[in-house]
């Protein structure tokens, strides 16, 4: 049973969650997008189906997966390749790949998969239609993959410790939407239900890529078993469903938070509402707070498995760990969750106790019990661009040097003369074709910079600003000095929507992409954050999900929490 929520508990300031160490903290919650597009499929009993698998003992030929919603069908397409070792790259500039697919906006004719056939397979060397909605590629893990191959061949289970530790059979490498290469624009499908918020079309194509895996992997077992002779294990369901799909996410990805901060504020400002829904809840019931307390020992579980290298990293999952054992402590008291305002106590001491790690694990988990009050709130988190880019060019002076000092108030205090507050400079590489960090000082890259530095920006604005009158217009003082146009826009934008802008140095020598990476891979869903660097990070998404035949009300939405063996605390 739901408590009605109260009105008592204000957001969180945007000076305090959009601080880069802070988004580098968040965590998948019931507002990623993964869990909204699982428990959507369930809710309205969307039924799939293979029409097709063509493929060969090599492991080529095509396959069709269809998924289809009470209005219309949309289906996977996916090539299979017999890709040479040295040609496998997770890198944007590599020209092929494991399998590659698309989404088709219907369901394709013969005609339709032949058109794909000379496309999809080259990607960005390929063009493809206003039919598919995007367009994808994948690389197999190789030793796993050769390991469940020839287990399963063997007549055996893989070894589980080693999915474990990998937790996917492919990752992903790009999945492209949104009009990339020729496909459907964001606005041809952004008033479908079904499309409504951000990526669903994405989610979609990356939980049918995973059902293709399993099949593929399945398919080469039984084809290497017949060609001895044999008969091949089926894999068990409890491996099969442990298994994600991964994902390399590069620098590519970091600049998209800053190049859309209107999309972004809602992304934030759902959550950070539905955090303070929580908070404001006057009591929690004993349902409410048994089920807090399942998936709290099962999320555990979760960062049990959670492992990585890179040494940023492991000191946040050694802080983690610690913080676990402190949230522990706090819960073993019998008043821990009863009387007045249980969660927001919690989440006070939680800022006062933890660490962000700590604190952003324990406001995503608050959040469990509570889909009937905060799960409509994915319904905010798209945007339409267009109005933001209009300049309200009869604000005055003082209005804007007021949105300065407020917003920007960490950027004007900046020396932006300073080397090391302007060390790194955000470029496109002709050669990578993606974005690229290069240090200012060290590398001939400044002329190429991209527009990716607000804060700096808005503070050479407000110096610009220092000797005009407070009641003069902004569209006088554009005419003037139009090279602050971008600036003014984005100031004017975060006016409006108070989480559009990231409250940190973008080009300073100790910025981190790879909080940037994080904070958009957790609205993903995703989980199993390892940094390969502080710059690429890999991830896993869909691990311990159902797959669309075993898809139901009762598995829709926990499934990123694993389930607690027999006997185990709960």
């Amino acid at each position: 049973m739901e408590t009605t929520a109260q009105t008592t508990i204000s957001r969180r300031d945007p000076a305090q969650v959009m601080r880069l160490s802070r988004l580098g903290s968040l965590h998948q919650c019931r507002l990623s997008f993964m869990r909204v597009l699982t428990r959507r499929m369930a809710r309205e009993n969307w039924s799939f189906a293979r029409p097709k698998f063509d493929i060969d003992a090599k492991g080529v030929g095509v396959a069709v997966y269809s998924a289809t919603t009470p209005a219309r069908t949309y289906s996977l397409v996916a090539f299979a390749h017999d890709l040479p070792p040295e040609m496998r790259s997770d890198r944007v500039i590599a020209t092929a790949w494991d399998s590659t697919f698309a989404l088709f906006d219907g369901i394709p004719t013969d005609e339709d998969i032949e058109r794909l056939s000379k496309n999809v397979p080259y990607q960005e060397a390929g063009r493809v239609s206003e039919r598919e909605i995007s367009v994808s590629r994948a690389n197999r893990s190789v030793r796993l993959w050769e390991h469940v191959v020839s287990s399963l061949a063997e007549g055996k289970q893989p070894d589980p410790e080693q999915l474990q530790a990998v937790g996917y059979l492919m990752r992903t490498t790009a999945v492209y939407g949104s009009g990339k290469l020729g496909a459907a624009d964001r606005e041809m499908i952004a008033a479908r239900p079904e499309f409504e918020v951000p990526f669903q079309a994405e989610m979609l194509s990356v939980f049918l890529t995973r059902w293709y895996v399993r099949d593929l992997v399945q398919h080469m077992a039984d084809m290497r078993a017949k060609a001895a002779g044999n008969t091949a294990a089926r894999l068990a369901p409890e491996l099969a469903r442990s298994l994600g799909i991964g994902n390399s996410t590069g620098l590519g990805m970091a600049p998209f938070l800053l190049n859309h901060p209107v999309l972004f504020n809602n992304w934030i400002a759902s959550r950070e509402e539905a955090i303070r829904t929580v908070r404001s809840l006057d009591s929690a019931s004993d349902e409410d707070t048994g089920l807090f307390l399942e998936l709290l020992q099962r999320s555990k579980k979760n960062v049990a498995l959670w492992h990585s290298e890179h040494e940023i990293q492991v000191r946040k999952l050694s802080e983690l760990r610690s913080d676990l054992e402190k949230i522990d402590g706090y819960l073993a008291s019998p008043e821990a969750l009863s009387g007045s305002h249980p969660w927001d106590r919690m989440y006070r001491w939680a800022e006062e106790t933890l660490t962000l790690e700590g604190q952003e694990w324990l406001a995503s988990l608050m959040l469990e019990p509570y889909g009937g009050l905060v799960d409509d709130l994915s319904n905010g988190m798209a945007a339409d661009n267009t109005p933001t880019f209009r300049i309200a060019g009869a604000m005055t002076i003082e209005e804007l040097r007021g949105l300065l000092e407020r917003v920007y108030e960490w950027a004007i205090g900046t020396d932006w003369q300073q080397p090391e507050n302007r060390a790194r400079a955000w470029y496109v590489s002709e050669e990578k074709l993606e974005p690229r960090l290069g240090e200012r000082f060290e590398e001939p890259v400044e002329e190429y910079e991209q527009p990716l530095a607000p804060g700096r920006d808005a503070a050479a604005l407000f110096k610009a600003l220092a000797h005009w009158q407070g009641d003069t217009r902004v569209a006088e003082f554009l005419l003037r000095h139009p090279e602050h146009r971008h600036t003014v826009r984005r100031v004017q934008i975060a006016g409006r929507a108070p989480y559009a802008e990231i409250r940190d140095n973008t080009i300073s020598h100790d910025v981190l992409p790879i909080d940037m990476l994080r904070c958009k891979l957790a609205f993903f869903g995703a989980t199993q954050f390892d940094p390969r660097s502080d710059r690429w990070v890999r991830i896993c998404m869909y691990g311990n999900a159902p797959y669309p035949q075993d898809l139901s009300a009762e598995n829709a939405d926990f499934w990123v929490y694993p389930t607690l063996e027999e006997g185990a605390p709960a």
